[in-house]
């Protein structure tokens, strides 16, 4: 048995899931997420406050599934009832974030600023010059748009300066050890 699958999703006050033919939805206060699944493959019932995926054969393929979808499912009910969120942590000298409206502008020591205008759904605040939070219902979504922010700028290996994600660790390299004139 699966060890992902076999655990039920506990559904939380004000969350509700709806399963009809080959797709679930899940709405909580924060929103409504819908996905579709294979139901010749795995089974989705909500009984007594819970959701259970529950497969029906035991080729790799339905092992497979059944994992995924107990997964995707425990993760729209997290997002709709308390979104997921990414930090981002920009470091350099004169690096910078701020918002102008629903755009994102990143100073990163190029000639001009990098513009990123907000996806629907996503929310990105910037509490301090130096940090970036994306916010959203859909995980998949809000991880998509902090490796999108990051890539304008990761982090260098050698000075560490860029864009990392908040408890990232950049294993920094040495460097040049020496040359002619180190003899």
């Amino acid at each position: 048995m699966s060890k992902v699958g076999k655990v039920p999703v506990a559904i939380p006050d004000g969350v509700t899931i709806d399963v009809d033919g080959g797709a679930f939805a899940v709405a909580g206060e924060h929103g409504r997420l819908s996905q579709s699944y294979r139901p010749d493959l795995v089974e989705i019932r909500v009984e007594d406050g819970q959701a259970i995926v529950a497969r029906h054969g035991d080729t790799k393929q339905h092992r497979a599934f059944h994992g995924l979808y107990r997964s995707l499912l425990a993760n729209m009910v997290h997002g709709v009832s308390t979104k997921w969120q990414k930090a981002l942590i920009i470091r350099g000298q004169g690096y910078r974030a701020r918002m102008q409206g629903t755009t994102l502008i990143l100073d990163l020591g190029y000639s001009n600023p990098m513009e990123y205008e907000t996806p629907d759904g996503i929310e990105i605040d910037v509490p301090n010059p130096n940090e970036v939070i994306v916010r959203g219902i859909d995980k998949q979504q809000v991880g998509h748009v902090a490796a999108t922010i990051r890539k304008f700028r990761k982090p260098n290996v050698y000075s560490g300066k860029g864009i990392r994600y908040s408890g990232e660790q950049v294993t920094l390299k040495a460097g040049k050890l020496g040359g002619a004139s180190a003899a």
